[in-house]
């Protein structure tokens, strides 16, 4: 059996060891003071704001001044166009050909209106399919009204608006030439 120490009576020894360690201390008999209240540990510090709204802005303010920089096409210019992340060699080989296309769409004919329509429909049938790259044809414009080719500018300002049309351009002239171009789609 365990000896009590002799400053506690032994009728005392059955107590557990928080109380045995206050009477060995003399916390009991208002020996010791009390600590005061620890402080409570600091909040853990915000983080910075991110700037995405910011970053948003200038990414479409670019976007918007790229568009401004778009002059009219003319009946025989080639349609080019690639977003950052595609590297130039992609672009060349769009302009080559070298791409298959998966669909078609002849909007050749059609008033602005019902082209820009159909155009928009087509694009998202062919995200939503996965399709990687298509073909549209708008024709080259010489018997437009305005001397200038409508559906061919618009299909220019309408694709490089899209955040799904990666690349696009004019193919050789055994795919359609400047009356065509073949677009690159992200594929979700």
């Amino acid at each position: 059996m365990r000896k009590a120490p002799p400053d506690i009576p032994p009728e005392q020894d059955n107590r557990d060891d928080a109380t045995l360690f206050r009477a060995a201390i003399g916390a009991d008999a208002g020996k010791v003071r009390a600590l005061p209240q620890a402080p409570p540990p600091p909040a853990a510090p915000k983080p910075k704001p991110s700037a995405k709204m910011a970053r948003r802005d200038e990414d479409a303010a670019r976007e918007e001044f790229r568009h401004m920089l778009v002059s009219a096409l003319e009946a025989g210019d080639a349609l080019s166009y690639r977003r950052d992340e595609i590297t130039p060699c992609v672009l060349k080989k769009l302009a080559r050909g070298e791409y298959a296309a998966q669909e078609e769409l002849d909007l050749h004919g059609l008033p602005a209106q019902a082209a820009e329509a159909l155009l928009r429909e087509f694009l998202r049938d062919c995200r939503q399919h996965g399709l990687g790259c298509v073909r549209i044809v708008h024709g080259k414009g010489r018997n437009s009204e305005e001397r200038l080719p409508v559906l061919k500018n618009l299909v220019d300002r309408l694709l490089r608006q899209r955040a799904d049309v990666l690349a696009f351009h004019s193919p050789p002239a055994s795919q359609g030439g400047t009356g065509a171009v073949l677009v690159l789609l992200k594929r979700e």
